[in-house]
């Protein structure tokens, strides 16, 4: 993701899947207006995403583990900003 293009929360949420996961691989994009008058929508954009993320503390942890760890990472940006987000978490080599 360019960082000269992502929003204020798109950069937080980056952030801190950086610094809680050290991923070797992360793709964030937001699908916000994908999803113009669904639920969940915001009209300031940044309510729904996509995410492709590498990470080797991935290893021996089943796709429900490694979402936990995700949305632990992000924290109260998944309670109070974003809406939705799509998850695809693998470990290096999978």
């Amino acid at each position: 993701m360019d960082d000269a293009r992502t929003g204020p929360i798109a950069t937080e949420m980056l952030s801190r899947l950086n610094s809680a996961l050290s991923p070797t691989r992360v793709e964030l994009v937001d699908d916000s207006e994908a999803h113009r008058g669904h639920g969940g929508y915001n009209p300031a954009g940044e309510s729904h995403f996509s995410l492709i993320i590498e990470s080797p503390a991935f290893v021996g942890k089943s796709r429900v583990e490694r979402q936990r760890m995700v949305y632990a990472a992000l924290g109260d940006l998944m309670r109070e900003r974003v809406h939705a987000l799509s998850i695809r978490a693998s470990a290096p080599d999978e």
